[in-house]
């Protein structure tokens, strides 16, 4: 259980820290674009809701895999979250 929570503890500050880059970006940005960041900020605070709730509730059987589908999910997550928040800062 404890493990559980540190990951839990782990993924919230690495969405931080991403949803932060992603508010100083907004806060630069032109009028459009800040619609277009608040998108971006909604949608790596659902991929949060979406991680964590996974977390909560492990399915019984081949943790071991559930774990590693999980965290290439993560990967894949934040690989795309950053390549749109550099694609924005791009056009300006």
């Amino acid at each position: 259980m404890a493990k559980r929570r540190m990951l839990k503890k782990k993924i919230n500050d690495i969405i931080d820290i991403a949803a932060g880059l992603c508010l100083i970006e907004a806060a630069r940005a032109s009028g459009e674009k800040r619609k277009e960041y608040g998108k971006l900020f909604m949608d790596i605070d659902d991929m949060r809701d979406e991680i964590i709730k996974r977390i909560s509730h492990t399915e019984p059987g081949s943790v071991k895999l559930f774990y590693k589908k999980l965290q290439d999910d993560f990967d894949k997550g934040m690989i795309g979250f950053f390549a749109k928040l550099e694609e924005l800062g791009k056009d300006e």
